[in-house]
């Protein structure tokens, strides 16, 4: 045994249980954009050990939500306009393949499974006091055409995606004022999705998030610009 390769076996649920209470902090902006996270006071507010820890940190840095500097140590991924840009222009391409993939693919079992994932979404925006559960609701909308698509690799970089994802519709959030989408957001995708024509479909996607990346970079540039005014002697 002394001539193999083995790396020292981690305890994958102690690993997953950090990452389901890191995430959350991250995304919503309650770890703030910058903000250095030290091993040892992660390690003992969370009660675990080094080794789980230091791979749910390599998993948060791998999908981007975490930077490791060398030196430096661990930092909350600062987001910015190319950041943005870059989510809403793979994110398009993404999903125009997945509807490429699934359209013939789409039944009656399919189109009421969007229905139903679009229901849910409109319960918990109507009842307007859950933000967290709207995104994952609308990722778990979005999440549709890649599921029915078939296509592996596919849903795997959507899945790679989310975190980020996550991290830009709480920015659209903030941006709007609002615990998620309105309840009509998602009218037009649903009608172009259980229809006929793919190109208008295709379309569609590249004007639904170039309206949310509009009003999330406007957002961006008012911090900006809020921030070069306390710049300002005197201001």
């Amino acid at each position: 045994m002394s001539n193999l390769d083995l790396s020292p076996v981690v305890d994958q649920t102690i690993r997953k249980q950090i990452l389901t209470r890191l995430m959350p902090l991250i995304v919503s902006g309650k770890l703030e954009p910058g903000q250095r996270l030290r091993e040892q006071d992660l390690a003992r507010h969370l009660g675990v050990s080094r080794a789980p820890l230091r791979e749910a940190i390599r998993d948060l840095v791998d999908v981007g939500l975490l930077v490791s500097v060398p030196y430096k140590g661990v930092h909350v991924r600062l987001t910015g306009r190319k950041d943005l840009e870059e989510i809403y222009s793979l994110r398009v391409a993404l999903e125009q393949l997945a509807f490429r993939e699934c359209w013939n693919k789409r039944d009656l079992a399919a189109l009421a499974d969007l229905q139903a994932r679009n229901q849910a979404l409109s319960d918990t925006i109507q009842q307007g006091s859950d933000g967290t559960r709207a995104i994952e609701q609308e990722l778990h909308l979005h999440s549709w055409c890649f599921e029915l698509s078939g296509h592996s690799l596919l849903l795997q970089a959507w899945d790679r995606m989310k975190p980020n994802l996550h991290l830009y519709f709480s920015l659209h959030q903030h941006a709007h004022g609002r615990q998620g989408p309105l309840r009509q957001a998602h009218d037009a995708y649903l009608a172009f999705a259980s229809g006929d024509d793919l190109s208008a479909m295709l379309s569609h996607l590249v004007d639904h998030m170039r309206q949310g990346l509009e009003t999330t970079q406007k957002l961006f540039d008012e911090d900006e610009a809020a921030l070069e005014i306390k710049k300002v002697p005197g201001s």
